[in-house]
């Protein structure tokens, strides 16, 4: 349990779902975890759930000026930063404030959808490369795309361009920081639908439930919804020296949707 012993590692989005587990994980592999959030009131509980090796700040990936203010605070305070998950995002379906489709999605909508997605990734990226060259820290960013980001997705158009973008500027991280003879190593993963409770809306109860969710997971190999812990393993991973010749790469987390056509068996 100490893969991750004397690193300190930031997550972004860390108060639930995706963030929260690897979050946990990290904790649990010896890392120190800076988790932050907009829900202050969870991500502070989670912090103080944790306890020691766990410091909570609230941030708004989309706000440059509060990037600036928790880099300092974490340089003040560590003096280095060894690695960063740029979790949190938005699919923009959340408000209910109408269709995403690319012909009626509003401009507004749009830039809503890729400030929080996009530019926080963005700005992560920025402040972690400046942190880690000062302190002189090899450092592993992780980019959460999805697999909206490596296929079309018509009603969630704001939502999949967001993540293509993500999937691409990870490459561009990565190749820079290798030019600029930097330690630090840049990766996206691709989950696809992973069990957290922004699916439970949807899903409903009882009946409906169980029909939803094997409509959801009907074209997966593998017949479900993946899982946090799922998620959590190949973050600890890639944040791990076990992967310091992984960089620049893409890791689908997918159950085997990606891999192409698939027709299920049908049973009698």
């Amino acid at each position: 349990m100490n893969r991750l012993i004397d690193k300190v590692i930031m997550i972004t989005g860390a108060a639930q779902g995706i963030g929260e587990g690897v979050a946990r994980a990290f904790h649990a592999e010896g890392a120190t975890v800076i988790v932050t959030d907009i829900l202050v009131n969870e991500n502070n509980a989670l912090a103080d759930e944790l306890g020691e090796r766990a410091i909570a700040f609230a941030l708004d990936v989309s706000n440059e000026e509060q990037w600036q203010q928790v880099m300092h605070a974490v340089e003040e305070r560590f003096g280095r930063l060894n690695g960063l998950f740029n979790n949190a995002g938005i699919t923009g379906l959340e408000a209910e404030s109408g269709p995403h489709d690319p012909e009626h999605v509003s401009l507004n909508d749009w830039h809503r959808v890729h400030a929080v997605n996009l530019d926080g990734t963005f700005l992560g990226c920025k402040y972690a490369i400046q942190l880690m060259r000062r302190t002189q820290s090899a450092g592993s960013i992780i980019n959460m795309s999805s697999r909206s980001g490596l296929v079309g997705i018509p009603g969630a158009a704001a939502y999949a361009s967001s993540k293509a973008a993500i999937r691409n500027h990870t490459k561009t991280v990565a190749l820079y920081c290798a030019q600029q003879g930097l330690p630090i190593r840049c990766n996206s993963i691709h989950p696809a639908a992973i069990l957290t409770p922004i699916w439970e809306p949807m899903l409903g109860e009882g009946v409906q439930r169980e029909a939803a969710i094997k409509r959801i997971v009907a074209d997966c190999p593998m017949h479900r919804f993946g899982e946090v812990s799922e998620v959590a393993a190949v973050c600890v991973m890639l944040a791990s020296d076990e992967a310091n010749y992984l960089n620049a790469t893409e890791i689908n987390i997918d159950g085997g949707v990606l891999a192409g056509s698939f027709s299920p068996v049908q049973k009698d």
